[in-house]
């Protein structure tokens, strides 16, 4: 969903439990500057080229952390990179999702383990250094959900790093854009919509449905289908007023490969 009907962040105690550091790390080698230390997790950022960067979480054991989708509650990864030089934009490619059951019953979007989301970077001029100042804000949950917070500084090199391939892995592993068409999408009765896709060998699918602020739906398997992977799609709120067409974006993950595009439903 895209709102939380309960936030569970402990915004009272971010003095206490959240560690944030007044001045960026000074990087810990060429390549990536020393980890942000937060509750239950760290985090820095990485280089693989001049054009390409991971922003790296490292998690505390039992720990999660959200997708840009956070779920029934929770608080997406939010990135400021406007205090960068020779920037003119970001792209941070996420990698897909897990549905994680929490202690509470409520449903998170996100990972389980260490993360490496990629950062692709258009330089402003391509003949000048590159240097990424990020100000980042997540949200880490064990028993009590934690607002973490880092700022960090990276020029990022002309020369060969040693962390490239698991970035440029990570941005590979990333959900493929395909077109809308590979989604078959009919209303149902209740007002939600049937979502299928052709069967492939591979890892078990799931769904993942972002719809428009206020909105929040559902995706639970539909098994009706012998041949094709189905999944029913809820709304189970909507702003006032609110109707059909909507934009959605789907993610898929499993199969051979994740694969995300955006579908009209109607």
């Amino acid at each position: 969903m895209t709102y939380a009907h309960e936030i569970k962040v402990a915004i009272g105690a971010a003095g206490l439990v959240a560690l944030t550091l007044g001045a960026p790390p000074l990087a810990a080698d060429a390549f990536s500057t020393d980890w942000a230390k937060a509750a239950k997790s760290d985090a820095r950022l990485v280089a693989a080229s001049r054009t390409l960067a991971g922003f790296e979480i490292r998690l505390a054991p039992g720990a999660i952390t959200y997708w840009r989708d956070p779920g029934d509650a929770g608080v997406p990864p939010t990135f400021d990179f406007s205090k960068s030089s020779n920037v003119a934009g970001v792209e941070a490619s996420f990698p897909a999702p897990k549905r994680i059951r929490e202690q509470d019953g409520s449903e998170a979007f996100g990972y389980d383990s260490d993360v490496v989301i990629p950062l692709t970077v258009e330089p402003s001029d391509p003949s000048k250094p590159v240097t990424l100042a990020l100000e980042a804000s997540y949200a880490v949950c064990e028993k009590l959900c934690l607002p973490a917070r880092a700022k960090l500084e990276l020029t990022l090199p002309g020369a060969a790093s040693p962390d490239a391939g698991r970035i440029e892995a990570a941005l590979a592993a990333a959900p493929r854009v395909v077109a809308p068409e590979a989604f078959a999408m009919t209303g149902d009765a209740a007002g939600g919509w049937r979502v299928c896709v052709a069967r492939e060998e591979g890892a078990p699918r799931d769904l993942f449905v972002e719809p428009p602020s206020g909105w929040w739906v559902t995706a639970a398997p539909d098994r009706s289908d012998g041949a094709r992977d189905c999944f029913a799609v809820a709304v189970r709120d909507k702003p006032a007023g609110a109707a059909p067409p909507v934009a959605l974006r789907l993610t898929l993950t499993g199969g051979k490969a994740p694969v995300e595009t955006t579908v009209v439903a109607r």
